[in-house]
This record gives C-alpha cells, structure tokens and sequence, in this order.
C-alpha cells in the first residue's frame, strides 16, 4: 500500500479570500529610503521558553500575521523575520523557536538558531516569559545558556518583557517581587552595584500583552532609543523576507498543530509539492504532511478522511489571502520515519543546520 494519500477539498464550498498586495507584502526592493542623521534600525532578537507568546508578540507589533499561532509549545521551527519600518527608525524583529531541552536532532536546530540569532544577528535580545509563573527549568536553563553565550562573545543589550500582564490580577508587591525572581537569574551579568557601559543600573523590565496590546509601546519607545543610528535594511514596504511557500506550509502546519492533539503535532512537517497558477483567478496548490509513523498517518487523515478534510478546510482561507486567488488544494500524507532524527530529511524538509 501507497504511504501516500490524495486528500481533494475542493469538493466542499470555496471560501472567498481577501486578496493581500503582495508587493505591500514582501516588498519591491529598490525603495529603501536614504539615510537620515536621526535615524535608528538594528535587530531585536526575541526568545524564550516555548509557548509563551513570541509569534503572538511578533504579529501584534507587525500588525499583521506572518508567524503561525498555536497553543502547542515549539511551535515555531526556523527564524521568522519582521520588519517595523517608522519615519525615524526600522525596527527588524527576529522570532526565534523556543529554547528548551532537545529530545532530537530537530529539537537541537531549533535552540542552535534561537542562540545564533542572539550572538550572531541582535543588536537587542528581548527574553519574554510568562509574568504569572516562576522562573521555570527551562527559564533557569536559557539563563545558564546566556551566560555560556556571554563567555563566548559579548551578549546584546538583554531586556525582558513579562508576557500576559492582562491575566496578572495580583498585588504591584507581587510583580516586583516576581521581577526580583527573573533578575536573580542572571545576576551574573549585571552587578547590582555597578552601572553597565548603557548607565543602567539593574535590567529593564517591561510589562506587556502580546494579546491585547497593553504596554508595547512603552516598549517600542525604548527599543527604538536602544538601537544604534543607522540606514534602514530593507525598503519601507517590506514587511518580511519570509517566501509564499512557506507561508504556505505554515498556514497548514498551524492547522495541523491546533486540530491535533497528543503527540502528533511535533512530528509533523509540511512541503509543497506543486504549484501551478492556472488562471487569474485560481491557483492550484499541492501540498505534503509528513509523519514520522502509520498510526500518526492514520490520525492525520481521521475516520474517513475527516481530520484531513478540516485541516484543509481550515487553511485554505488564510492561503487564498496569501495567494490572492482562489485555491485549489490538494494535501496528501506521507511517512518519513524517525525524520526528526535523521540529518538527510532534516535537511529535505528544509531544516538546514
């Protein structure tokens, strides 16, 4: 038998899709505006353990979405980029997957670009947590991996954001002293006695919804300060440098991730098989989920194909939008044993280390 199976939505009612200006989207290259003395632009690396509200961070400040959601943690497997571009500085966001302890290869490329991004590409590491826990392990573990980082090369401006102040209904003595908590994680790298080279005298901490809004601009306020004077990277009217294929997978991983449950979600990847603009008005796209077993294959495709159905069902409006056509999808579920664990199919899906 076939490890492969035609899933064909198109059977069901089209959604209409609100068309996105692609060039808005990605850009036009060649308008990037000239220097200005007073104008700031750097990067801003954003980390944290898994599931605490990066991507939903990242899409909030964008004012649009190009980082999937999901309440599963690790969510996010590769560095996804967003661009602020404001009259006096651009703001260039990094979002980073979740630092944690890996169980496999995928898991170990995913914390390598969480901590390249900060030593290699920021100019600012926002650390966001959850302000209504305690530091977790997987908190005290990114602090301890901060500080390796920091003996190897000298660590951006740190900054911590305390993600879902909305859901914090607890006293001002009560956040000050969960502030406390997160700041003697890293004791190490400021002396509470001494000023760092930027005359601060403890690390910053700022109070934040990712969710609602609350405090980011309070936030933005600052990052732009914090960030050297400098050109803008890309033109104005790029908002990412991430391509429409993978847009495309994201949106139907992220339908995956919300529709299933167990252990399934984390050994799924999506790619896109075809591509084929057939008119003005419709594309047809073809896409694979892969697995890492039979019994995940048979989850994946539900009584009669009914989970696959959804899953499709489901990402289809958000890729039209994407697309700005309607779309004719086709998924299809293939196993690839044990592919987070093996380098070559790491490297097929696109998880290059």
């Amino acid at each position: 038998m076939s490890d492969e199976h035609r899933f064909d939505p198109n059977e069901f009612e089209m959604v209409e899709g609100r068309a996105i200006d692609l060039a808005e989207f990605f850009g036009e290259g060649g308008n990037i505006a000239a220097p200005r003395e007073d104008h700031r632009s750097g990067y801003v690396a954003v980390i944290g353990r898994p599931n605490v509200g990066k991507s939903t961070f990242l899409n909030r400040v964008l004012g649009q979405k190009i980082a999937i959601v999901s309440n599963k943690p690790q969510t996010t497997r590769d560095q996804i980029l967003g661009i602020l571009t404001e009259e006096n500085a651009q703001l260039i966001f990094l979002d980073t997957p979740g630092i944690h302890n890996p169980k496999n290869k995928l898991g170990k490329r995913m914390v390598q670009v969480a901590e390249e991004t900060v030593i290699r590409d920021a100019d600012i590491a926002l650390w966001l947590v959850d302000v209504n826990t305690p530091p977790t392990d997987e908190d005290r573990m990114i602090a301890e991996r901060l500080r390796t980082l920091q003996q190897i090369t000298p660590l951006p401006l740190l900054l911590i954001g305390f993600n879902k102040i909305d859901e914090w209904h607890k006293s001002d003595e009560l956040l000050h002293q969960r502030a406390a908590e997160y700041r003697a994680l890293l004791a190490w790298l400021l002396d509470e006695d001494e000023e760092d080279e930027d005359g601060q005298a403890e690390l910053p901490i700022y109070p934040i919804s990712a969710a609602t809004g609350q405090g980011l601009d309070d936030l933005l306020t600052d990052l732009r300060e914090f960030l050297p004077e400098g050109p803008s990277f890309y033109p104005g009217d790029q908002v990412t440098n991430l391509n429409l294929r993978f847009l495309v997978t994201e949106a139907i991983r992220e339908q995956a991730l919300n529709l299933l449950h167990q252990e399934v979600p984390h050994s799924i990847a999506v790619g896109v098989t075809d591509w084929e603009e057939r008119d003005e008005k419709m594309t047809y796209i073809a896409a694979t989920i892969y697995v890492e077993r039979h019994s995940q294959k048979g989850i994946v495709l539900g009584q009669k194909g009914s989970m696959i159905k959804q899953i499709g069902q489901a990402a289809r409006p958000q890729i039209e939008e994407l697309v700005g056509t309607k779309v004719y999808l086709e998924l299809w579920v293939k196993v690839l044993e044990k592919w987070r664990a093996k380098e070559n199919l790491l490297n097929r899906l696109g998880y290059s280390g």
